[in-house]
């Protein structure tokens, strides 16, 4: 593995190898969760989107560590599957199928253009701040979400937006209905740290912090196993009633190349026009690029 690798040559070892790989499993695995969550939105089926995630996941990593040899983690981005979902499907109106087929018709794209290095004079093109502010943007994506769903922050809300009366959300959760505000629509607030949920994911993110201070190897890690053992007795963790569960395989049957039925590219080229193509296409690959 040493020689394969050449771990040694590169100045790690053997064991800060797993502590890291072990340590990326474990931040990347949200993903597994969070994608089928958005997706679903569209009418996909969520264990197929579950299963699905996991394979993509699974094949692109071992291709750049198997192929590539580099120590890279690969799963479907955060801030192309909310695009996917919210601005294609949702705000423009296509059906899930036809977005899956217009994702494969730029996969195809992106393999032209990265066999002919085209896409590296793309690349070259990109002002560095925009790629910076790329980078920052979805990295922010991700810190809101988690935020969001440690339940750090809280959202008054106002159904009606009216003067009339709000629901005070913490998370996902209604609190309590029936407060009055003028000109409401949606005002986050930070947490008060009542539930045990956010209270939970709060004594996590010390921990981590602390560790990472005093230079703990593995603290990510570390911090992750700590919370989720300290959150058994406080009703957060949920200890499964059994470790094997095939049946979201079945969901997989609904959403693989499910593009290539009478919904998908059948009814894509009635459904778009060519400026909705170029449109779509240049904001599906500028972010991986």
């Amino acid at each position: 593995m040493d020689k394969f690798f050449g771990i040694t040559k590169s100045g790690s070892s053997i064991r800060t190898e797993i502590v890291a790989g072990v340590t990326t499993f474990f931040t990347m695995s949200y993903i597994i969760f969070v994608n089928p969550a958005i997706l679903s939105a569209t009418g996909m089926n969520w264990g197929g989107v579950f299963v699905a995630t996991i394979i993509a996941s699974t094949i692109g990593t071992l291709v750049m560590g198997l192929i590539a040899n580099v120590p890279f983690g690969v799963a479907p981005g955060m801030g192309l599957n909310a695009f996917f979902a919210f601005t294609v499907c949702i705000g423009l109106g296509f059906k899930w199928q036809e977005a899956l087929a217009m994702v494969f018709i730029c996969g195809i794209v992106e393999v032209i253009i990265t066999v002919t290095k085209l896409r590296k004079a793309i690349i070259m093109c990109i002002p560095k701040s925009l790629k910076y502010a790329i980078g920052g943007a979805i990295g922010l994506f991700i810190a809101y979400i988690g935020i969001k769903n440690a339940g750090f922050l809280n959202f008054l809300y106002d159904v009606s937006i009216t003067p009339e009366t709000f629901t005070f959300m913490s998370g996902d959760v209604m609190v309590a209905p029936g407060y009055k505000m003028s000109g409401a629509g949606i005002v986050p607030t930070l947490s008060y740290f009542q539930s045990s949920g956010s209270l939970l994911a709060l004594i996590g993110l010390v921990i981590i912090i602390v560790l990472m201070m005093l230079k703990v190897k593995g603290a990510l890690l570390i911090g992750i196993v700590a919370a989720t053992i300290i959150g058994i007795p406080m009703g957060v963790t949920q200890v499964p009633t059994k470790f094997f569960d095939l049946s979201a395989l079945s969901g997989i049957k609904e959403v693989s190349f499910a593009f290539f039925g009478d919904v998908g590219f059948a009814s894509l080229s009635s459904a778009m026009s060519a400026l909705q193509v170029f449109f779509l296409a240049g904001a599906r690959l500028l972010p991986s690029s």
